[in-house]
């Protein structure tokens, strides 16, 4: 089964959490906190893999959580960190976040990697508490959590020519003599119901990867027929060879057609005009198919060049595919891409800007004397507190009041009493 589309749930490793420890050996001079550092929760990082072509392996599989880094220790000793959950992906895989629709990242070579969600960092243990003012700390720190993310993965098969045109113009024919692919040929529409890839290799030493593409039909764009979910598609081709009909009994009008999928491509992607075409006319071994050709080129104010082939008597094959080589041989040799290129195409890192929100806070007051602090920073900084020992109590209460939301509070008109919730966490605020 073709699956080239799909949505997943990804949620990362929590940090370990800092120990709270102290050293009173005998033959230990230098006693006192000796609590380690939690270690780094995993990360979920996506790989291409080359032996992949489709997405089939995440329509069983839809969540994916990487395991939580080690807690600290006594006399000192740091907790280890967690493996990485390695995911393997198809080449041409992009990756959306499903609630912003914002690109994460585009993995077109083999053995890229792209980090999906980051996995938390360790708490610190109180060794790193120790003051002059307090030389016996019972404070630490929680692991920070894991990021969670709800992701839309979408496959853009990877070719260089695109066949393209309405169902039934000879896209499979052409691709089953150009290539020694195996597509499913009738004498129906839509028989090609999934995207079909195959190698041309040439005398003169040239190759590609040719697509033969799903049958596009007027609306497509909007998602009529096979629509929109195989137009993505065409997206990374580099040549488009765009079949035209040139049977006299098939019902249909060549211009009209032409000027149909080209109006679809436009609506779809604007960028793919700025893709070369060539334009083939098919079926040429059929009676009527010579004066149908020349009605289609009077059609034209600037007719474009024309490649009359019969993929049934091979008749113009040869010289399309030399054509479309050469056509090749002058474009970029990268790969399409939907995101933006990175330095380092071997690991990508998504930034998920969360430094922009954590800032902001605000305060909602649910009725009389119950008030609701939210916030990304304020939220994760409750989860990062150890509230078991009275040290790390007061710890987190000064926090708060650097943050602003004493004063936050009482311009929201908390008073004497008043209780205060973060999260599950509450507290009696008092002036």
């Amino acid at each position: 089964m073709f699956v080239d589309h799909t949505r997943v749930e990804v949620q990362a490793g929590k940090g370990g959490d800092g120990a709270i420890s102290f050293r009173r050996e005998k033959y230990v001079p230098m006693g006192g906190p000796a609590g380690g550092d939690g270690g780094r929760g995993g990360s979920i990082i996506f790989k291409v893999d080359p032996g992949l072509r489709t997405l089939m392996d995440f329509k069983f599989r839809r969540k994916f959580k990487a395991k939580s880094g080690e807690n600290g220790m006594n006399k000192s000793m740091y907790g280890r960190q967690a493996e990485d959950s390695i995911i393997a992906v198809p080449a041409g895989t992009t990756v959306y976040d499903d609630e912003t629709n914002e690109v994460i990242g585009d993995l077109t070579h083999d053995g890229e990697e792209l980090v999906v969600a980051k996995g938390g960092r360790g708490g610190r243990g109180n060794i790193h508490f120790k003051s002059a003012k307090n030389s016996a700390p019972e404070v630490a720190e929680n692991g920070e959590p894991g990021q969670f993310r709800k992701l839309r993965l979408e496959l853009k098969v990877i070719a260089d020519v695109g066949l393209v045109g309405f169902p039934s113009v000879g896209k499979s024919t052409l691709l089953s003599v150009a290539t020694s692919a195996k597509p499913k040929i009738a004498a129906y529409h839509f028989t090609t119901l999934v995207p079909n890839l195959g190698m041309v290799q040439l005398d003169s030493g040239q190759d590609f990867a040719m697509a033969d593409l799903p049958g596009l039909i007027e609306g497509a764009s909007l998602g009529v027929g096979l629509g929109i979910q195989f137009l993505r598609h065409i997206e990374r081709t580099k040549v488009i060879l765009h079949l035209i009909d040139m049977d006299p009994n098939n019902g249909r009008e060549p211009y009209e057609d032409y000027q149909t999928i080209r109006k679809e491509l436009k609506t779809y992607d604007d960028n793919l005009m700025q893709t070369p075409e060539i334009v083939v006319a098919t079926k040429m071994d059929v009676p009527g198919a010579e004066e149908r050709l020349a009605e289609f080129k009077a059609e034209f104010e600037n007719t474009p060049e024309i490649f009359e082939i019969s993929s049934v008597t091979h008749q113009g094959v040869k010289a399309l595919l030399q054509k479309t080589a050469d056509v090749l041989e002058t474009l970029p040799k990268e790969v399409k891409t939907v995101a933006a290129e990175t330095e380092d195409i071997k690991h990508q890192n998504y930034d998920y800007k969360a430094e922009d929100k954590q800032d902001e806070f605000y305060i909602e007051k649910e009725n009389a004397g119950m008030y609701v602090v939210k916030g990304e920073k304020v939220e994760r900084l409750l989860q990062m507190s150890n509230l078991t020992h009275n040290d790390g109590i007061m710890r987190f209460a000064r926090q708060l009041r650097s943050f602003g939301i004493d004063d936050a509070l009482r311009e929201a008109g908390a008073k004497n009493g008043d209780d205060v919730f973060i999260g599950d966490f509450s507290f009696e605020f008092v002036e």
